[in-house]
């Protein structure tokens, strides 16, 4: 778009969303303002006009005043021939030019200068013209002025963006003008332009960026404006830029397949299961972007109390963008550091612009080693002095976890016992064996309970037991019962029971088997190898073991527990540290042992060879409660070097010796840890490394006594010393025991140091360090250590409130509520609801644990019990799951809940489903509404019932036919559910379900009584068809359609159709090949036989074509079905058997296709018809049977036994539809029964002549006391070839019964047939009883109005059938019909056969034409006959379409063309004598043809007799043909047979009706009392007719058809008005006023010239009619008559003068009134059928001419006639 500064470019803000395409950009399409009009730029482009090549214009861009500017034209010549061109020079005198002619030749060109001088600053507009001899054009020139033009797209379509996201996109910026412009952009958000200004120079470019910013989801327009212009000045000139952008809310998904149920846990969830402590595991998860935008997220932890060791889990994608549907792995690393514990952490996934924040759960357990011993006590026995003895014991691993172990024991020489190795790692799920190693040195018996350190668990015990024996002392062998012994005693009497002496005199133990003490109570159930069975803490004692106080089952550090104890515990030499441990430089230090006991113990200390460490005296002996001290030397032998050291001293009773075995004590075992240096002054100690796992020590935050273990780890090549240093922070680091404090650590090995100390309020929270000297240097290692109480805290959703939506009374509600950890320890938690609450609400779970961090989800149950508000406060009470009991805390929350009542219904109270094939199933949707403000539980119910009163059925049995999909449900409040159910019909029957709904309470139980939802309707239907037309063609065209409908049965054939299938029909419910056999079973009752009459052999096939109807509402699957369609097909070695003379016959009939249907299955939707084509062809002689199975799927099946008779063409035959015959009822007594019809069909080719046996109905008379029961009025006849005969019966009962009479019926030279007629006599019927006939021997069957076109049908009839019901004798009645031409191109002609009805039944117009599309109407006029008579009558008529009759005419006219021109020439020539001429036939020859035409040659052979066309029948064997019978057949073929007619299509009209007597009538029928009978009798055919026309215009004339017609409706009409009371009353009444009118004399030269003067011999003779008219008020009084002349009123009325006794007036004639009135109706029933009667357009007002001089001068002669006329009545009056 371009844009200049003079006027402002107006664009369409409100432009359509275009989705395509980046930019819109377009800088070839520009567009120019100037003063707000659109011009064209400068083309650079060359035009073509008339064959000259140029620029359709010049533009002077660049000029300045006083100057003169050039421009140059250039002319080309692209035409083929010469151009000469006149110039006519511009009109002003600012452009310049050379006026010249100019003469191109073809591809020459010409330059043409023309010059601009301007003479002031503003635009210049004119023109140059061009004039050829082709025509003239014009070259425009154009002077702009330079102006301010910048180019920019028209609109910028920005990248789909996310929601508080960013799209940017750029587009080009362009000045297109000669000057220098400045630009400033305004928009709006969400869109920002950059560079928002700027300054461009003439054809500079710039990129502006667009910075889509969308806060909404929303599709964005909007206009950017840009003001641009000289720069200083304001900008006058603008220019829009549309924006688009189209923002959606982004989404991402968190895909992982292990994620378990989301309903459960908070999001998804990452389970990472169980871990090694110090280990690692990854797992990774993919956030999926299935939204078109890209995503842009971060992962961060949900905020809470977090740990102080950090975050057990982290993750590597901590932000980052998602492509639209792509995803990005993130891999998630858990790396636990407390062992036994479970870490919880949620990963909050904020997506910038989202809706939902997604949560995924991060759940891992830590697990730690799992090392047992394969023995907890390891027997040494008894060694001799200076031997040793080696024993083995399993070290078991059965965790996943390396296991880290250490024995704290002295294995350098220090102690008696030794193992190996001493220190370790155990790898996962694997064992080591450990050597134990007893070198004992003195001969006492020797114990010593050594731990075995695990880091991460707890320390392991190991007994060690042995006894030393010298030759001089052998002291008592200490075996493990004695530890059992000693143990159990221990824990059953600690203060009691110190001494041997005490545990012999203790009566409650005694001996075992094994001779172990044991208490009397434990016996049963005490096992002698128990190591102990008080649960005791090993970190506690491997803690006072390692303090010095050392017991193997003391607990406690009191006093008045222990045996014996040393002080200090630890040594350092040489060690200048603030330490409570002992320290000196000096190379000796005491060491101080206490008895605790009240007997004498023996003290002896081993003595290691070669060690620096010396303990004096090695033995000694202590006194109950005293204490003894020993000197510890230092006497290193090596030089700076570490020395470290266990030394061990055993304790025993002074007398233990001499103790039996059985109550032997083992010995107590103490040990003094030392360790020294020998480094000399100044000399450098080793530089320690080492490392220390973990390097912070968190101790959980509860106020309990806690331990820890670390591992110090030597790494170097060196040995290491460490020592706990206290002076950096004495008062915290006293608070934390480690032990050891002190030790020496081998090069490569470990130490496991033990952390103990009971966590306080006021330790700080990020903890404190203790420091560890190694060396005994000045190189230390730190240890943090956070040991603070911290109190435990849980949050509850919702501000500690939980709200409930209203809640039906009785039902319940669920709600989910999340709790939370935010404290360090795992707690327990459990609600409490008072009791009077527990019944409106509970939750679950109410009790559980809670690991740090967890968020759990409790179900809240609302129930409430009346309709009110609920405020319910339940408490939830939690404690750290390591103090049962201890340090509880409460909260409480608030629960709001209303109880309000509910109630549901349907949208319809009564849904009708409608109909439904019975056997199949529908689905249907039932609308509940939920209209209360709560949620409605609800359970539903069905009640069936069969509204059709005919059924009966038991409701308990019956199957229900509507299923609901679900019968229970909760809808919401002010909501819809769409209740989908089944309807599945089981019968053909009415159904009604009554929907009734319960209410539900909170258990599920019903709790309100049944209410009803609504009502659904249905019908169970099976598929129906319905023959609603029938038409026969070919041999049976000439048979009416009562005899056609009767023929195929069609009445039984529809109640069969319409009635219901027998569960045997729908054993296949569509049809199936299931027969092996050639006559397959069939699975109905139901037999009807469709019998196609009778005609001559190789005549036409007889056709009979259906109209099917689908009446109902479902569509049908018909098929008819031939054996072959029923039978399995068999290979041919499978079929055995011989055929029977049926399957014989079937075989035939089948495969010369004697029978077909056309088509032979289909489907037929609801309302819609078809035509069926059924034909029987007449091949074979004799009588067809065939059995054809019509089929309709799901529904009947009907077995229709086709019939058809095929006569030899010279055979007499008469075809009977029915053998049986039932005569109309008649009444006893009637002295004129009825005359009834019978029909004879002529099926044969020959007349036949029949003859009624009159014996028989003679010996019937005698029968019936000479009473003529049965009479035959023409019992003799002759029926013509295709017609058909009436036979005219009288049945005259003589009783109310029914009456069998078997007549014989003999044919001439055939077969005589015995036929069955039945008659019923009735007693005298009520008024009105009689059925009329027709409607009682039609039904409605036969359809009264045709609704489909039959093949090659152009015109329809209005009605098939007339029904003129009961009817007094010599009657007339009327009936109009239309005949209408549905062709759209075809005109027809029709001629009504009158003929054999002409006596009963006249047609007006009996022929005529109809064009396309027209109408016609036919007025058909029955008049009865002068005795009762039943009434059927089949008229024909007769249509031929013009074309085929003008192509019949002009075939027929080039034949007698031929024909005459044969006659008269003839050419003789001897070249070719084998040419000949076509030879004329007029008819097909019978016999030997005559010769015509030419004369031929004397000799040459006649043509021979050929036969008949008719003779050739299929199956007849033809002997061989002679050389004269073929050269015959080949002249014959050459023959042109004069043209036959075309045969007339055929309509019938059936017209019934039923006579009575005059008597009878008016007592039977006093409805119909205006039918009034005439004594007029029906007219004779007229020899001839007038074959002359009126002309144009002129009115019918007063005789003929149409006066009868007229005079006919007219007599109905006037006896109708004669017998109402209130017209005869008006008669009265008006015989008493004076005459108003009198009919002056008109002669008949005073009649209308139009009006031709018809005279009485014209007009047929009529008897006269009266009527006798009762005059109300005159009973009793004589009748009086009044006659009309109907006979010479038509046409004499002119020549009859009026008498003198005449003072009345004379009337108009009643049949010409009858005419009138008769043409009146007929007019008006064309007019509507022509649809231009319009019964409610308001009438026109006729307007009359103005008076004239000629209205007055007629006015004028007419009263000087009326004055003549007056004188000349008074003159005769005188006379």
């Amino acid at each position: 778009m371009l844009a200049e500064s003079l006027g402002p470019g107006p664009l369409a803000s409100g432009a359509k969303w275009k989705p395509s395409g980046k930019n819109i950009k377009d800088p070839g399409i520009h567009q120019r303002q100037r003063g707000g009009k659109y011009r064209r730029q400068a083309s650079s482009q060359r035009s073509c006009l008339l064959g000259l090549e140029l620029k359709p214009e010049l533009v002077w861009e660049d000029w300045d005043l006083g100057g003169e500017f050039t421009e140059t034209l250039v002319l080309k010549n692209i035409h083929s021939k010469l151009q000469k061109l006149h110039i006519r020079p511009p009109l002003s005198k600012f452009f310049t030019l050379i006026p010249q002619i100019i003469v191109l030749s073809p591809g020459t060109s010409f330059s043409m200068p023309i010059s601009f001088r301007p003479l002031q600053r503003c635009e210049y507009e004119d023109s140059i013209e061009f004039q050829t001899k082709d025509g003239s054009f014009q070259v425009c020139l154009r002077a702009t002025i330079p102006c301010h033009a910048l180019e920019v797209p028209d609109s910028v379509l920005l990248p789909l963006c996310a929601v508080q996201n960013s799209s940017h996109s750029t587009f080009l910026l362009k000045n297109v003008s000669k000057l220098q412009t400045c630009f400033q952009w305004e928009c709006a958000a969400p869109f920002q332009l950059s560079p928002e200004q700027g300054l461009l120079k003439p054809g500079q470019e710039c990129h502006i960026t667009v910075l889509f910013q969308p806060q909404e989801a929303l599709v964005y327009q909007q206009q950017a404006n840009c003001k641009f212009g000289e720069e200083g000045d304001k900008a006058e000139s603008c220019c829009t830029v549309l924006l688009q952008g189209l923002a959606k809310y982004p989404c991402l998904q968190l895909r992982n397949s292990g994620t378990k149920d989301e309903k459960k846990q908070c999001g998804k969830e990452l389970h990472f299961g169980s871990v090694a402590v110090g280990q690692s595991l990854q797992k990774h998860f993919y956030i999926f972007n299935p939204s078109p935008v890209t995503a842009s997220f971060s992962l961060s932890q949900l905020s809470s109390g977090a740990p102080l060791l950090g975050s057990e889990f982290s993750c590597d994608v901590p932000r980052g963008k998602v492509a639209p549907g792509g995803s990005l792995q993130a891999t998630v690393t858990y790396t636990p550091a407390v062992v036994d514990s479970v870490s919880v952490e949620y990963l909050s996934l904020k997506c910038r612009g989202a809706l939902n924040e997604t949560l995924i759960k991060l759940t891992g357990n830590c697990v730690g080693p799992n090392v047992s011993l394969s023995s907890s006590v390891v027997d040494f026995g008894c060694v001799e002095e200076g031997g040793a003895v080696v024993q083995t014991v399993e070290l078991v691993n059965s965790s996943p976890v390396e296991a880290l172990y250490q024995w704290v024991l002295d294995c350098s020489g220090n102690s008696v016992f030794s193992i190996q190795p001493a220190s370790g790692t155990l790898c996962p799920h694997s064992h080591t064996t450990l050597k134990a190693v007893y070198r004992p040195t003195q001969p006492i018996a020797h114990h010593r309970r050594v731990a075995c350190l695990i880091l991460h668990r707890d320390p392991m015990f190991l007994d060690l037991i042995g006894t030393c024996h010298s030759e001089l002392q052998q002291p008592a062998i200490l075996k493990p019962e004695h530890l059992v012994l000693y143990k159990l005693h221990w824990y059953r009497r600690q203060d009691l029971a110190d001494t041997p002496s005490d545990i012999q005199q203790d009566n409650n133990v005694h001996l075992d088997q094994q001779g172990a003490l044991c208490p009397v109570e434990e016996q049963s159930h005490q096992r002698p190898d128990s190591a102990g069975v008080v649960c005791r803490n090993p970190m506690e004692e491997y803690y006072q073991s390692c303090l010095g106080c050392m017991d193997p089952l003391s607990s406690s550090s009191s006093l008045s527990s222990l045996h014996v104890s040393v002080m200090p515990s630890e040594l350092l030499f040489n060690h200048k540290i603030s330490s409570i441990l002992s320290t000196s430089s000096t190379s000796s230090q005491p060491v101080s042992i206490t008895n605790h006991t009240r007997e004498k113990l023996s003290l002896v200390w081993t003595a290691a060879q070669d060690s620096p460490f010396t303990v004096s005296p090695p033995l000694c002996e202590l006194a109950p409660l005293k204490s003894t001290s020993f000197r510890v030397t230092y006497d290193p032998k090596q030089l700076n070097t570490l020395h470290g050291a266990q030394l061990e001293c055993f304790a025993f009773y002074k007398d233990n010796q001499d103790l039996e075995e059985r109550v032997l004590f083992p010995p107590w075992c103490v040990t003094v840890r030392v360790i020294g240096h020998s480094f000399q002054p100044g000399k450098e100690h080793f530089i320690p490394s080492c490392s220390l796992k973990p390097p912070r020590v968190v101790f959980p935050a509860l106020s309990v006594l806690s331990h820890q273990t670390v591992l110090l780890q030597n790494c170097g090549d060196l040995p290491l010393t460490f020592c706990l240093d206290h002076s950096l922070n004495p008062a915290l680091a006293e608070s934390v025991f480690v032990v050891p404090s002190c030790g020496l650590i081998q090069p490569g090995s470990h130490q496991i140091l033990m952390l103990r100390t009971t966590p306080t309020e006021d330790s700080p929270k990020q903890g404190f360090s203790l420091h560890l000297r190694l060396n005994a240097a000045k190189h230390t290692k730190e240890l943090a250590v956070v040991s603070v109480v911290e109190h435990i805290c849980m949050s509850l959703e919702g501000d500690n409130s939980l709200y409930f939506q209203p809640t039906a009374v009785g039902s319940r509600t669920q709600r989910s509520h999340h709790i939370r950890n935010l404290s360090r320890l795992p707690l327990r938690f459990q609600w409490s609801i008072p009791e009077s609450e527990q019944e409106l609400i509970s939750v679950e779970p109410d009790a559980g644990e809670l690991h740090p961090n967890e968020s759990s989800v409790q179900i809240w149950s609302f129930s409430p019990l009346a309709e009110k508000t609920y405020t319910l406060k339940p408490t939830l009470t939690f404690w750290p799951i390591q103090t049962p009991g201890c340090n509880k805390s409460h909260l409480t929350l608030n629960v709001v809940g209303m109880g309000a009542k509910g109630s549901i219904e349907a949208e319809k109270a009564v849904l009708d489903v409608g109909e439904t094939l019975v056997g199949s199933y529908r689905s249907i949707q039932v609308p509940l509404v939920n209209n209360s403000p709560c949620p409605v539980s609800f359970c539903l119910s069905v009640q069936q019932i069969l509204l059709d009163e005919e059924l009966t059925y038991d409701p308990k049995s019956e199957p229900n036919a509507l299923q609901l999909d679900c019968d229970r449900g909760t809808i919401a409040s002010h909501a819809t559910m769409l209740l989908r159910s089944t309807v599945r019909p089981h019968r053909r029957a009415q159904y009604l379900w009554t929907i009734s709904y319960q209410m539900l309470n909170a258990s599920g139980f019903v709790s309100s009584p049944p209410q009803t939802v609504c009502e659904v309707r249905a019908k169970g239907v099976f598929p129906t068809l319905q023959v609603i037309d029938v038409w026969g063609g070919g041999s049976v065209g000439s048979l009416s359609k009562v005899h056609l409908w009767k023929l195929f049965s069609l009445d039984s054939l529809n109640e069969h159709m319409l009635s219901n299938p027998s569960p045997a029909e729908l054993t296949y419910r569509t049809p199936t090949r299931h027969s092996l056999s050639s006559s397959p079973s069939v699975f109905t009752k139901v037999l009807l036989d469709f019998n196609f009459s009778a005609a001559p052999l190789t005549s036409e096939p007889s056709t009979f074509v259906l109209m099917f109807h689908n009446p109902g509402s479902i569509p049908v699957d018909w098929a008819f079905l031939f054996p072959e369609d029923q039978q399995i097909e068999l290979e041919y070695w499978a079929e055995t058997g011989e055929f029977s003379s049926a399957e014989l016959h079937r075989m035939k009939v089948q495969d010369n296709h004697l029978f077909s249907i056309s088509p032979r299955s289909g489907t037929l939707l609801p309302g819609q018809q078809r035509t069926i084509h059924f034909t029987y062809s007449h091949n074979f002689a004799g009588t067809d049977r065939f059995p054809v199975v019509f089929k309709l799927s799901y529904g009947r099946e009907i077995l229709l036994n086709f019939q058809g008779v095929t006569v030899e063409r010279d055979r007499p035959y008469l075809h009977f539809a029915s053998k049986r015959h039932v005569f109309t009822s008649v009444t006893i007594g009637n002295c004129s029964p009825l005359r009834q019809m019978y029909e004879l069909n002529n099926g044969g080719a020959v007349p036949v002549r029949y003859e009624v046996d009159m014996a028989v109905l003679s010996q019937l008379q005698v029968d019936n006391f000479n009473h003529p029961l049965l009479c035959c009025l023409n019992p003799e006849g002759v029926v013509l070839p295709g017609k058909t005969a009436i036979l005219e019966w009288i049945f005259s009962p003589l009783e109310a019964k029914v009456y069998h009479m078997d007549i014989p019926i003999h044919i001439q030279d055939g077969d005589s047939t015995l036929v069955r007629f039945e008659g019923c006599g009735l007693n005298s019927p009520t008024l009105g009883s009689t059925t009329p006939f027709g409607c009682s021997h039609t039904k409605a069957s036969e359809a009264c109005v045709q609704r489909l076109p039959f093949p090659g049908q152009v015109l329809f009839l209005s009605e098939d059938s007339v029904c003129l019901g009961d009817i007094p004798v010599c009657s007339r009645s009327s009936r109009i019909l239309f005949l209408t031409n549905v062709s759209h191109t075809d005109t027809v002609h029709y001629t009504w056969d009158q003929q054999s009805n002409q006596q009963v039944v006249q047609i007006h117009p009996d022929q005529g034409s109809l064009c396309p599309g027209e109408s016609a109407l036919c007025a058909l006029t029955f008049t009865s006959t002068d005795y009762p008579t039943a009434y059927q009558l089949d008229i024909v008529c007769q249509v031929i379409q013009e074309a085929a009759l003008t192509r019949y005419h002009d075939a027929l006219q080039r034949w007698k063309e031929e024909k005459a021109r044969q006659q008269d020439e003839f050419t003789i020539t001897d070249k070719d004598l084998t040419q000949s001429q076509e030879v004329l036939i007029d008819k097909e020859p019978v016999a030997a043809p005559v010769r015509k035409g030419p004369p031929l040659r004397k000799y040459k052979t006649l043509p021979p007799i050929c036969a008949s066309a008719n003779c050739e029948a299929v199956g007849t064997i033809c002997t061989k043909l002679t050389r004269a019978e073929r050269r015959a057949q080949r002249e014959t073929a050459k023959a042109w047979r004069c043209p036959e007619p075309p045969q007339p299509a055929l309509l019938h009209l059936w017209v019934t009706a039923h006579s009575h007597c005059i008597l009878e009538y008016p007592p039977h029928f006093p409805n119909q009392s205006n039918i009034c009978p005439s004594s007029v009798k029906p007219q004779q055919p007229e020899a001839s007719s007038s074959s002359t026309s009126l002309p144009a215009g002129l009115p019918p004339p007063t005789h003929g058809p149409d006066r009868d017609i007229t005079m006919h409706v007219l007599t109905s009409l006037l006896s109708g008005i004669l017998d109402d009371p209130a017209f005869t009353q008006s008669l009265i009444t008006l015989a008493s006023k004076p005459i108003t009118y009198q009919l002056r004399k008109t002669s008949p030269s005073s009649l209308p010239s139009f009006l031709p003067p018809p005279s009485c011999p014209t007009i047929p003779s009529h008897p006269t009619h009266q009527r006798q008219v009762l005059l109300s008020g005159t009973v009793g009084q004589k009748e009086q008559h009044n006659t009309v002349d109907s006979e010479g009123t038509a046409g004499c009325w002119r020549n009859r003068r009026p008498t003198q006794n005449t003072p009345h007036t004379e009337h108009v004639p009643a049949d010409m009134s009858e005419d009138v009135l008769l043409n009146t109706l007929q007019n008006l029933m064309i007019e509507a059928v022509r649809g231009e009667l319009v019964l409610t357009a308001h009438p026109r007002t006729v307007i009359l001419p103005p008076f004239s001089t000629r209205s007055r001068r007629t006015s004028k002669a007419m009263a000087e006639e009326e004055e003549v006329d007056l004188r000349n009545r008074k003159e005769s009056a005188g006379t």
